[in-house]
């Protein structure tokens, strides 16, 4: 018997059919013997309205919100409706969630009168959307003959006060989960756990952030002591490309953590690197598979980097940046100019995406997200007026129209030739290459190409580099095979930031 911890995407629940694909998957995991602990996002859309609802109430619109309370209430009306058989049961449910509707109600009320929506009380206003989902989730399995029994995550992990973003606390945390779900388990039960929330040690209600449901799951997996973690959503699994923009994307079958760390960090909507940490520590395998195509296998996420053939497993672009240079002739041999340089980048609370400096240090680039470029820019030429008072800096300038293409795979700095193949593509093409840079790591080459040659250019490397290295590994799955890789297969509307590439 194997302990598998399954989180629930918001699409992979988003409405009565794909709440009742994903009761199916719990049941048929336990038929096949397994404890399955349930973590589950909010229906799909209802986060969004509940956030839009409380910052439109904060600006003045009464109108727009109790709109949305309306509309709350018929989606899940419609869900416990077209799901829940027994008359006391759907009762009971309307009830509950009516309840936390009027709560929301209640709340946007008071920022209406207020004009305010402060961090702590959006924190509560969009946990709402996965108090009200957990019920009708363990509703419906009960149904169909589980034991099961929704959680609040607010009683089960402990956070710090940042409520929008919270920083969970494992020393509290893992003896509160185990105490709450490991009894549960012992007893045949199929605990149902709200993702994305938690609370501080006062009881106040905080969020995890950004892919703060898939968090929950690798922490519940990790605190539990789980065989396997498995992330179902709506695609088949971690992509060689983006299938919305690459036709011929296919599933990678078997990826380590570190890779997916480099995807993730340069633009592929994969798992956030926090995401994977509890997981990585305990070395607890991660899958993550399709619920609405759930005989695909999915992708195989472990702490060992094996390489393929062909070493490159997927090629990934990051939009929306700027490349900020840094250059004069008198920059050679002065000390302190790339800290003082990185010091103004980090007060303007900006992440650098990529760095690279010419050996002759006449010159520093790096990379940040598009909207800081200009204030950027400014921090430097402030933080180094003397240097360019005195001409060792002749200028600091943003270049908007870039992106970032990186490559990754395990093994490609031992492997000969890989660099060589990836600027051999795009010579073809005649996509110019403005920037380059290669961490000490053994995961990833990037480039900053123009904005324009983007689309060609990953085109052009997935065809030639990814592709013509996988076309004979047998563990690699062509488009539509088994439904990997086709983009038209399930739905396209992740939400809260959990689409996989």
């Amino acid at each position: 018997m194997a302990r598998i911890t399954m989180k629930f995407g918001g699409t992979s629940v988003g409405d009565a059919d794909a709440l009742r694909r994903a009761a199916g998957i719990v049941r048929q995991a336990v038929d096949e013997r397994h404890q399955v602990v349930v973590v589950t996002s909010a229906m799909a859309g209802v986060t969004n309205l509940l956030i839009e609802g409380a910052r439109t109430a904060s600006q003045g619109d009464g109108a727009r919100y109790t709109a949305i309370v309306h509309a709350l209430q018929v989606k899940h009306d419609e869900a416990i409706e077209a799901l829940i058989e027994d008359p006391a049961e759907a009762q009971s449910l309307s009830d509950m969630i009516y309840g936390l509707i009027n709560q929301f109600a209640a709340f946007c009320a008071g920022m209406y009168i207020l004009r305010e929506a402060s961090d702590r009380a959006m924190a509560a206003v969009s946990a709402l959307g996965e108090r009200m989902c957990a019920p009708l989730l363990a509703a419906l399995l009960r149904q169909t003959g589980l034991p099961s029994q929704p959680l609040d995550a607010s009683a089960l992990l402990i956070t710090d006060d940042q409520y929008l973003n919270a920083g969970v606390l494992p020393a509290d945390s893992e003896p509160t989960v185990r105490r709450g779900v490991l009894p549960l388990l012992e007893r045949g039960v199929v605990p149902v756990i709200t993702g994305f929330i938690g609370a501080t040690r006062q009881g106040v209600v905080t969020t995890l952030g950004r892919s703060g449901s898939d968090y929950s799951a690798t922490l519940f997996g990790a605190f539990l002591h789980s065989d396997e973690v498995w992330i179902w959503t709506d695609v088949d699994g971690v992509m060689t490309a983006d299938p919305r923009v690459i036709s011929g994307a296919r599933v990678i079958p078997v990826i380590s953590y570190a890779e997916v760390g480099e995807m993730a960090h340069y633009g592929a909507k994969v798992l956030h690197s926090k995401t994977v940490q509890p997981l990585v520590e305990r070395n607890i395998p991660l899958r993550v598979r399709n619920s609405f195509n759930s005989a695909h296998p999915g992708t195989l996420i472990t702490n060992e980097a094996n390489a393929t053939p062909g070493t490159v497993k997927a090629v990934t672009a990051i939009r929306d940046v700027s490349l900020i240079t840094v250059a004069g002739r008198g920059m050679i041999g002065v000390p302190g100019i790339a800290a003082r340089t990185f010091t103004a980048v980090a007060k303007q609370n900006a992440n650098v995406l990529m760095i690279t400096q010419s050996s002759s240090e006449q010159s520093i680039c790096f990379v940040v997200p598009e909207d800081k470029s200009r204030t950027v820019v400014e921090a430097i030429e402030n933080e180094l007026a003397v240097e360019f008072g005195r001409q060792d800096i002749d200028r600091a300038w943003a270049d908007n129209d870039v992106e970032i293409i990186t490559v990754v795979g395990a093994g490609m700095r031992r492997q000969p030739g890989v660099a060589a193949r990836v600027f051999g593509a795009l010579g073809e093409r005649d996509v110019n290459i403005i920037a380059i840079a290669q961490g000490s790591g053994d995961f990833c080459l990037s480039m900053v190409v123009n904005a324009r040659d983007t689309e060609a250019a990953v085109s052009q490397i997935h065809k030639l580099v990814v592709l013509n290295g996988r076309e004979n590994h047998p563990g690699s799955s062509p488009p539509g095979a088994n439904g990997a890789a086709d983009p038209q297969s399930a739905p396209q509307n992740a939400s809260e930031g959990e689409r996989l590439p």
